[in-house]
This record gives C-alpha cells, structure tokens and sequence, in this order.
C-alpha cells in the first residue's frame, strides 16, 4: 500500500492528524498561507512533537550555495528531518549536482517540483531518498504521470486532487502520496455501498432547502 503523507503547515492539523499518516510535507507555500513567520521556530515546534515519523522542510534560497547551507541546517535540527530541493532553481539551471552532493554526506534529500520525464531521470542520477513527482499538476496540462523508475529513491505522488488519486499512484509503482487535511478526510469512504452513498446526497440536498425555506 502506497504510504499517506500529510501536506499541510497546520501545526493543529499536523498534531491532530499524526497518527493517521506515515510523514510530512510542507513548502513555503503552504507556511504563507497559514500565517508561519518565523521558518526555524516553526520547524523546531513540528520536529518537537513529530520525533518518529519523516519530515520534509524546504529551502528557500534560488542560489546553489546558500541552498547548500540551509539544507545542512535543516538536516541538523533532526534525524527525521528530509530536506526538499527543487529539481532547478528559477533560473532553470539543474540542482541535481548539489542533490548528489548532499545525498553522498547522507543527507536525506527529497527533490521537489519534478514534472518532466527528463527530470526525473536526472534526479535518479543523484541517488536522493525521495522524488517528488508533481502527478496532480502533470495532469492539470492533460499529459500522462509517469510510472515509477528503478533505483533506489522513493517516489512521493505530490500535489494529488482527488482521493482516486491515491490508487493511480498505487497502480504505477509509487511509494508515497501526499494529501492535503481534506482529502485525507475522504479515505474512509473507500468501499462505501453507493446506494446509500446516493440516499445520503439526496438528503442532504432535501435538509439544505429545508434549513434555507426555499419554495417553488
């Protein structure tokens, strides 16, 4: 069974839901939006009360050098601790020469933002502990997500958008999915009887204009 990965920077969501998971993700991203403003003190408190379960913190710099200086520096606050490298920085210049670097100290790299066939052969080059396949954008531009290559390296299926996602990752091969708090929350309805599935929706439908007073 693929592996279920939080993604989220919710540090409610994540303590609450730790015990329903195999791992963590974050990015930049999701931290903004939750409202995070200090990176190393959010980091501290999620490794704080996630001691046994993989951690991915992302660094946040465009240039090879300081990318190489903040993912010692994550790597150092926890042994759990897996540090995202984006596949290139925003210039388009690969960063697989760093992943391989990193990956040959024994840091646990998991290289992020990998959409290309080409990236990911790449990637597998430098031997990191995960690839993040970004399946669910891959599949917004209408084009096929690959399936799983040899070699050491997990592949994670990132950015899923609906639950039947977790079994296409399974059906190609991949180790890990990552799911937002929502989509976790739809797992449970696996093998649900859809007669019943279908009277529920229809009650719903009937008590929502009900509550509302609607008439015709």
């Amino acid at each position: 069974m693929v592996a279920i990965y939080l993604d989220s920077a919710d540090l409610v969501e994540m303590f609450r839901l730790k015990n329903q998971v195999q791992g963590f993700t974050t990015n930049p991203t999701l931290m903004r939006k939750v409202g995070v403003t200090n990176y190393l003190d959010f980091a501290r408190n999620v490794l704080q009360a996630i001691q046994d379960k993989p951690v991915s913190f992302e660094v946040i710099s465009d240039d090879f050098g300081e990318m190489e200086r903040q993912a010692r520096l994550l790597a150092s606050l926890a042994p759990n601790v897996y540090v995202k490298i984006p596949i290139t920085n925003t210039k388009g210049e690969s960063s697989v020469p760093l992943i391989g670097k990193l990956t040959e100290e024994g840091i646990k790299a998991n290289v992020t933002a990998v959409m290309t066939r080409d990236q990911i052969n790449a990637a597998l080059q430098a031997q990191p502990a995960i690839i993040s396949v970004f399946a669910g954008r891959i599949l917004d531009t209408g084009s096929q997500v690959p399936i799983r290559r040899g070699g050491p390296s997990q592949f994670l299926w990132a950015s899923a958008r609906e639950v039947c996602h977790v079994y296409d990752a399974e059906s190609l091969g991949y180790n890990i999915i990552t799911l937002p708090p929502d989509l976790l929350a739809k797992l449970d309805l696996k093998g649900k009887d859809l007669t019943e599935y279908s009277r529920e929706t229809v009650q719903m439908f009937y008590n929502d204009a009900q509550k509302a007073g609607y008439t015709l």
